[in-house]
């Protein structure tokens, strides 16, 4: 590790989009610092759980009860098990303000959630990018989709993700590598949904797996995709794309890269005379002793809340309430995707077909709701998850033989519906510090201010109507609907509080994803987002951290930074 305090580049977290943010400066020859305040994690080594077998863990994979209750939180969120635990942060470990429901789901290690993510790779499409100013419910994007493809193509192409060309307005095609199959019975559904309804598209999931490694992807180690399903463990076969199989150690190769672990950081400093930033102050989590790196640019990649914790704890005489914001608006329009909407069916498939392996990409169905026109009495939509599986056999009252039988014969046949629905922006939905109460690093606790409206709740019942009836066509039977009634945050992507935008009397970010008012300080993580869209995330994250790290390295060789 480099002693020096000095770097061209400093990049706050090494997620998905830092690990990103990382491997795009360093290969762009910039001497990076990259500031994690987890422990360090080396790919393979440091998955302890990746290749145990179910009966190799004390219950099974259950956590126990004593666990569970002390983390309420955490323990709601779908991969935290025994497997996983030591992945995630615990309740206790870093506590927060909940002044309304909202559950905060972090993974603090080098590669961040990019360990544990669900892999879901959509491309937007132009309608995310235009439909906020045309139904107003939002401000209008800075760019439109044709600025950002040629940079999802350009992630995509190293990070490795499969999939179908389906020729989707809704949701464009990208470089893929060969799909998964769906089974039989999700070629059955797909086949009587798109006959009945000609506007809805149930297609193959685009998956960050690697179905066919190229020669890009044996380069950075990484080998075929198992199809285990296990991938919330670590991916020793580096079969998917994470920060510490592909982004940092590519970035590592060039030896630009110093990577600091058990780094708090605890505010952005600005330079007054100077008019920007100069450098980040960090607090050691082990020793709590104060650091200071400088550099000529920042990219804040600490996941949305925690970025905005940063950027508000980030105080001067020019800037009192948080760096750059002049508007007011940091913290605020906090938006997240709506999963409360699921059903389950029984379907009467073909009793002697079953499905090899476990495929960790699912089919969805493209958002057909408000897109040329607005044809609900809400605005925004949905992608829509959807698969079929066949549930083991029964069990019950069975012991010796009749067990190892009835457990090995597979049940009926299942299926199942589920919503992200998109969340609309409001300044009411916000975060911010609170002022009498810190953490264990004299960090000022965050205060989360989230929750659902009425347009979300039209969006949970059109969405469990117009499934119902899709099922219903497809032959499926003992539908059931249900409404989980979760709180904001469980769907693990909340989004926005330093939103982009054309005016900075309306957002924080420029079409950059660079400060307005610090211009050596770039945000490409989820909080840049001024509105949800309809797809997952992360790959949009890639793509822009890319394409804001090609303009600032740009903008420092006409020495603009």
């Amino acid at each position: 590790m480099s002693d020096s305090t000095t770097y061209d580049a400093i990049v706050i977290g090494s997620g998905i989009s830092g690990g990103w943010a990382a491997k795009e400066l360093c290969d762009k020859g910039l001497k990076t610092l990259v500031l994690e305040r987890g422990r360090n994690i080396e790919h393979i080594k440091d998955y302890p759980s990746a290749m145990k077998n179910p009966w190799d863990f004390p219950h099974r994979g259950q956590l126990p009860l004593s666990v569970m209750e002390e983390n309420p939180v955490i323990g709601r969120c779908y991969a935290f098990d025994e497997s996983t635990e030591h992945l995630f942060v615990k309740d206790k470990d870093h506590p927060y303000v909940q002044e309304k429901p909202f559950d905060w789901i972090r993974g603090y290690q080098v590669g961040g959630k990019s360990i544990m993510w669900a892999r879901e790779s959509q491309r937007w499409s132009n309608f995310e990018f235009t439909s906020p100013a045309k139904y107003g419910y939002g401000i209008d994007w800075p760019i439109r989709y044709s600025d950002i493809a040629p940079w999802y193509s350009h992630v995509e192409i190293f990070a490795g993700i499969c999939g179908n060309r389906d020729g989707l307005e809704a949701m464009p095609d990208g470089e893929f590598l060969p799909p998964f199959e769906m089974n039989c019975v999700e070629k059955e559904l797909q086949q009587k949904i798109g006959s009945k309804y000609k506007d809805r598209f149930m297609v193959q999931g685009r998956g960050a797996h690697l179905t066919q490694p190229k020669e890009i992807h044996l380069k950075q180690g990484r080998g075929l995709c198992q199809a285990r399903d296990l991938c919330t463990r670590g991916c020793p076969y580096g079969g998917y794309f994470s920060s510490v199989s592909a982004t940092l150690p590519w970035a590592q190769k060039t030896g630009n890269l110093t990577l600091r672990p058990f780094s708090v950081v605890h505010s952005i400093i600005y330079d007054e005379q100077k008019g920007n930033a100069s450098g980040v102050r960090v607090i050691d989590t082990n020793t709590h002793e104060i650091h200071e790196f400088k550099a000529r640019i920042i990219f804040v990649n600490a996941a949305c809340l925690n970025s905005n914790l940063i950027l508000l704890n980030s105080t001067s005489s020019r800037f009192p309430n948080g760096l750059g914001n002049d508007n007011g608006l940091l913290g605020k329009n906090i938006i997240f995707h709506n999963y409360r909407g699921s059903l389950s069916a029984s379907y009467d498939g073909p009793d002697d077909q079953y499905y090899f392996g476990r495929s960790p990409s699912k089919p969805i169905m493209a958002n057909y709701r408000n897109l040329h026109q607005q044809d609900t009495d809400y605005v925004g939509g949905f992608l829509t998850f959807i698969g079929a599986y066949r549930s083991r056999g029964s069990s019950e009252n069975e012991i010796g033989v009749g067990l190892k039988t009835s457990i090995a014969t597979p049940g009926e046949w299942k299926v199942y519906m589920s919503m992200q629905g998109e969340t609309l922006p409001k300044e009411t939905n916000h975060v911010r510090l609170s002022k009498d109460r810190k953490d264990k690093w004299g960090i000022p606790l965050l205060i989360t201010s989230v929750d659902y409206d009425d347009n979300d709740e039209k969006m949970v019942k059109d969405f469990l109507q117009q499934s119902t009836e899709m099922l219903e066509a497809a032959g499926c039977t003992n539908i059931q609907q249900h409404d989980s009634q979760q709180a904001p945050g469980l769907d693990i992507h909340e989004m926005g509080g330093v939103r982009m935008g054309k005016d900075s009397k309306t957002s924080m970010l420029n079409r950059w994803n660079q400060l307005h008012l610090c211009k050596n300080v770039f945000v490409t993580d989820g909080a840049s987002m001024a509105s949800t869209g309809t797809q997952n995330p992360s790959l949009f994250y890639m793509a822009i951290t890319a394409r804001a790290v090609d303009y600032a390295v740009e903008e420092m060789k006409r020495l603009n930074l």
